[in-house]
């Protein structure tokens, strides 16, 4: 059943004199506990796209829903409550803040939403232990490797149950075994809790560990593949085949 559907949306930046169309006219839904990765050269529209379904940017024309509510006209109050509770955000650069320990900036979506104590700390306890982090929550950012930020983001993201989680980038500034880490952590969110995830990458491995990969050329929807019953490496594969067609060079992936 289709939790996110993307209709006809276009977006365009600049003025009249000045104007590009950073998506155009794409169109596409995401099923309920889906695993999908959006891939594209820089300049492509993924993370504008991203940013559209994210509420961060406003599209120019089209709509998006989720759970058939039409986000995109969405404004204050509303447009906060959606957010706080239908989304969760993972960045590249972790945005955790630096006064709060790793407890606290997991606890602090649900403080926002008057959770009661004791099901703040049973929910952030829980999630500790499935990304793997139960041992650091009491340390600051500061004393965190980028593996371990970037899983306290995630815990962030994933600890108010949210109907969608987004991922912009999230193993851009990881090394490769905090990487690996984290998409198998992505992974056993998605297979035994049934987390919805939507991923921007422009890495083919990362890409490799969703269930469909949407890529995108232009601001159109070039190409997508889904995994089937292929393996990880078979699916990494055809990742690379689309990629060179796009005009990408596989070995810097996009």
């Amino acid at each position: 059943m289709a939790l996110l559907n993307i209709d006809q949306i276009e977006k365009y930046y600049g003025n009249r004199s000045s104007l590009t169309k950073a998506i155009d006219n794409i169109s596409f839904s995401v099923d309920s506990g889906e695993f999908t990765a959006i891939m594209g050269a820089s300049g492509s529209g993924k993370t504008t796209l991203l940013n559209c379904i994210s509420t961060i940017d406003r599209v120019t024309a089209g709509h998006i829903y989720l759970e058939n509510i039409d986000i995109t006209v969405l404004k204050g109050k509303e447009l906060n409550k959606f957010r706080r509770e239908k989304l969760g955000f993972i960045f590249q650069d972790f945005s955790l803040l630096d006064t709060l320990t790793a407890y606290e900036n997991i606890s602090l979506a649900l403080s926002i939403q008057k959770i009661p104590e004791k099901q703040i700390d049973k929910s952030v306890k829980k999630v500790a232990e499935q990304l793997d982090i139960s041992d650091i929550l009491q340390k600051y950012p500061y004393q965190l490797s980028g593996g371990q930020k970037q899983r306290v983001a995630s815990a962030r993201a994933i600890v108010t149950n949210p109907k969608i989680i987004l991922a912009d980038e999230p193993t851009g500034a990881l090394d490769s075994r905090s990487a690996k880490m984290l998409l198998e952590r992505f992974n056993f969110l998605n297979s035994e809790y049934g987390a919805t995830i939507m991923m921007v990458t422009h890495d083919s491995f990362t890409a490799s560990y969703a269930s469909r990969v949407i890529f995108i050329k232009d601001g159109r929807i070039f190409n997508e593949i889904s995994k089937g019953s292929d393996t990880r490496k078979q699916f990494f594969n055809k990742i690379i085949d689309v990629i060179t067609l796009l005009g990408g060079d596989a070995g810097d992936a996009l």
